[in-house]
């Protein structure tokens, strides 16, 4: 293989509201904590052992907007992007190192009513989309000539 990946996929809970950013050319940033855990039991002790792991999410321009919109603390949310690393300097002039998640799509997971006024359920982004509007929820990887089938088509 030639080519190469950078590709993140997670499914978590966020840790605060989206911290949104302006630039003078009417851009924007949007910024969040995203919680995602790994439950398992211990053998020796039996114990069920939580860890949770924090990652920074950064998402851009409309999509941010979107988010600092509808996400609020503890939402549940699905998001795609792309890891990125950055590299600064503290007060001391120490070199520091942050690493985040560069949204390039996400979806609300949480139920409609379950979060702030206005929240939409299963609601879709993506950042590379020409009119950056919300999406419907449909599936990505759909093999070609496959028709899904709708609800009302269901045998139960």
């Amino acid at each position: 293989m030639t080519g190469t990946l950078n590709k993140v996929m997670l499914i978590g809970h966020t840790g605060d509201d989206v911290k949104m950013h302006y630039f003078e050319g009417g851009g924007s940033l949007g910024r969040f904590p995203l919680a995602t855990n790994e439950v398992y039991t211990n053998k020796t002790s039996g114990e069920r052992v939580t860890n949770t792991e924090w990652h920074n999410i950064v998402v851009r321009n409309k999509a941010a907007e979107i988010c600092e919109k509808y996400l609020k603390k503890g939402d549940k949310v699905y998001i795609e992007g792309r890891i990125k690393t950055r590299k600064w300097q503290d007060d001391k002039g120490n070199e520091r190192y942050s690493t985040e998640i560069h949204c390039t799509d996400f979806t609300f997971l949480t139920p409609k009513g379950e979060s702030g006024p206005g929240d939409s359920q299963g609601q879709s982004q993506s950042t590379n989309q020409s009119q950056n509007q919300p999406r419907q929820n449909t599936p990505q990887n759909q093999a070609p000539g496959i028709q899904q089938e709708d609800e009302d088509d269901l045998p139960f």
